[in-house]
């Protein structure tokens, strides 16, 4: 490993007595769109980052184990799914993992940030492997919270790629309970919809325990998930939601097994993945039961 006396480095505040800090090579873009402040970096450890607002979004190292945990059980669970909506997902790697599905014919994505995802498209392709330019993607510059309540276009998939629900995030309003149930109504029979639901570690699952019990009021079947993501040292929490769905089961580790082969080229998800990504640890079974609060 280099040493990392002369570099710059990036520290970012997780939450109240935590800092994560990140020794960085060189700076790639950075600035301040009408939403948020936005940088690409480059770490010796964890190569190209994507950080907003402060917030380490993705890193090249370990991609793959976030976006693969986020797009593949919704789409293992549904049927040869053919049709997929993305709220948020500037780096244009959820699209990406969504393409790999041999049956998907049609992925939307609506970003309220173009300048982001312009900065992406130009230092970081290698996220997208191609998707924007893909026929099967239509990419929208715009508002996700009026694109769900003003469309009427049904989805097998949906994937909220968003920002969690903190009061200084631009997606603070797509994570309330009705708005959940609005997005329920885009999704096909048999559809599935996934969302990444903050910090899931024994020390920071507030927030996701929270999120769980919002989505718990809009939809029948919910089943919290989670990965441990290196760049972000802490679990990750998701959650799969559905009619009706059964993610821990044998039937289900073996769809996830037949999805994974048939994607080819993934490289964190399939059955023993999936299988413990579902068996979350006690301490976050207790708070699912404790926590009733929900975002309105």
């Amino acid at each position: 490993m280099p040493k990392t006396e002369n570099f710059q480095w990036y520290v970012e505040q997780v939450a109240d007595g935590e800092l994560h800090s990140h020794a960085l090579t060189r700076t790639l873009a950075q600035g301040t769109s009408a939403y948020q402040t936005y940088a690409i970096v480059e770490s010796p450890l964890f190569g190209k980052m994507l950080v907003l607002d402060g917030d380490t979004q993705s890193a090249s190292l370990d991609e793959h184990i976030y976006h693969e945990s986020l797009v593949h059980p919704a789409c293992a669970h549904v049927d040869q799914p053919a049709s997929a909506l993305v709220l948020g997902g500037g780096e244009g790697a959820t699209v990406r993992e969504l393409l790999r599905v041999p049956t998907m014919q049609r992925v939307v994505m609506v970003d309220i940030d173009g300048e982001v995802v312009a900065a992406c498209r130009t230092h970081m392709p290698e996220w997208g492997a191609g998707a924007f330019e893909d026929p099967r993607v239509a990419l929208i510059v715009g508002d996700a919270k009026a694109f769900v309540e003003g469309s009427h276009e049904k989805f097998d998939v949906i994937i909220s790629d968003l920002t969690e629900p903190l009061a200084d995030s631009p997606s603070y309003g797509l994570h309330t309970a009705g708005f959940y149930g609005r997005t329920r109504e885009l999704l096909s029979d048999g559809g599935a919809y996934a969302i990444q639901t903050s910090m899931a570690g024994p020390h920071n699952f507030q927030l996701h325990a929270q999120m769980i019990s919002t989505l718990r009021a809009a939809w029948p079947a919910v089943a919290p998930y989670t990965a441990y993501i290196p760049a972000f040292d802490t679990e990750w929490g998701f959650a799969l939601c559905a009619t009706a769905l059964d993610a821990r089961g044998a039937a289900a580790i073996a769809r996830a097994d037949a999805h994974a082969r048939a994607c080819g080229g993934l490289r964190h998800y399939d059955g023993q993945s999936h299988a413990r990504a579902f068996n979350v640890p006690r301490y976050l079974r207790d708070a699912y039961t404790r926590e009733t609060r929900v975002f309105k």
